[in-house]
């Protein structure tokens, strides 16, 4: 099951806090997953098309229990994507009209109402059911070892909108992006996501993206120190590298024979260890130096070369 389906099926069990919010929560499925058809004035079919097991099972369950309307259930398997499509559709019957007036996808002359409908998210409780719903219906989550992405899929720029302002309404930061033929509305920040799922009541899920979190971060301190490593062996490596090469000219300049004790016992020491820092280098040196004495004995064999290049 991806991490998507688990929320859906996580938030599709959760209960209501009031007796509207069930209404709240199909509400939102319908509009966001249904087809209304026209067969006629004041006749209408409702379907509703699925891969979600937790859709067909939350859409079935509140039409009977809240409109007790007729439904019909059909399950089509993909030969090509073998998933099962779940059918289920509300054919025209007395009451759906009325019922299509209550959910807030016709107003009461009959006609779409695009945006959300303000009877149905009335109360704080039926606005968290509502974007339940719209979760269940047309969310998907991106399983959070990877990248955090949380969108909602809607037809209607209105109606979009007037979603990401309700979750907005829950201080969490979501935004519309038009795709080719719907909108999405996303969420790209964890903490916001976490907020969101929390609220809505995928407790269990939220778990796991802070697990996901816990993983990621200690992953990415331990790539950060190995890549701070590789770099100072990498500038350690280059500048025992010069050193070397400084050495070298000394002796090619004729200055090797005349230095400082301190100055030969620096370069006898270095051409034994090529590769040691000059940290490591002075833990070797009898009495043992530090890195910063070693540096300017370093700074001393520069000058002495500069000056005899001088000449």
């Amino acid at each position: 099951m991806s991490f998507s389906a688990e929320v859906r099926d996580e938030l599709a069990r959760c209960e209501p806090k009031c007796e509207y919010c069930d209404l709240a929560t199909l509400a939102a499925l319908v509009r966001v997953c249904g087809t209304l058809s026209f067969a006629g004035p004041g006749r209408y079919r409702l379907q509703i098309a699925t891969e979600t097991g937790a859709v067909a099972r939350t859409m079935i369950g509140l039409t009977h229990k809240i409109l007790k309307l007729k439904t019909e259930f059909t399950v089509r398997k993909s030969v090509l994507h073998k998933v099962r499509n779940y059918l289920i559709a509300l054919p025209d019957q007395p009451d759906l009209g009325k019922a299509l007036v209550l959910l807030g996808i016709l107003d009461r002359h009959g006609a779409l109402v695009r945006g959300v409908p303000h009877h149905v998210v009335a109360r704080d409780c039926c606005r968290l059911a509502y974007i339940r719903g719209a979760l269940i219906a047309g969310g998907f989550v991106a399983d959070p070892k990877g990248d955090f992405h949380l969108e909602i899929a809607v037809q209607g720029e209105e109606f979009a909108r007037g979603l990401a302002g309700l979750i907005g309404e829950l201080g969490i930061n979501a935004r519309v992006n038009p795709r080719r033929a719907s909108f999405a509305v996303y969420i790209k920040s964890a903490d916001d996501i976490k907020k969101l799922l929390t609220l809505a009541g995928a407790s269990r899920c939220v778990a796991e993206i802070e697990e996901a979190r816990a993983v990621k971060s200690v992953k990415n301190e331990v790539n950060r120190r190995v890549n701070a490593e590789l770099a100072n062996q990498t500038r350690s490596a280059g500048a025992a590298q010069r050193q070397m090469e400084l050495i070298g000219e000394l002796e090619h300049l004729g200055l090797r024979d005349g230095l400082p004790q301190a100055l030969e016992d620096f370069c006898l020491l270095r051409e034994a260890n090529p590769d040691l820092s000059l940290r490591d280098l002075g833990h070797l040196a009898d009495p043992p130096l530090s890195k910063s004495a070693l540096y300017h004995r370093v700074l001393r064999l520069e000058k002495m070369v500069e000056g005899a290049r001088d000449r």
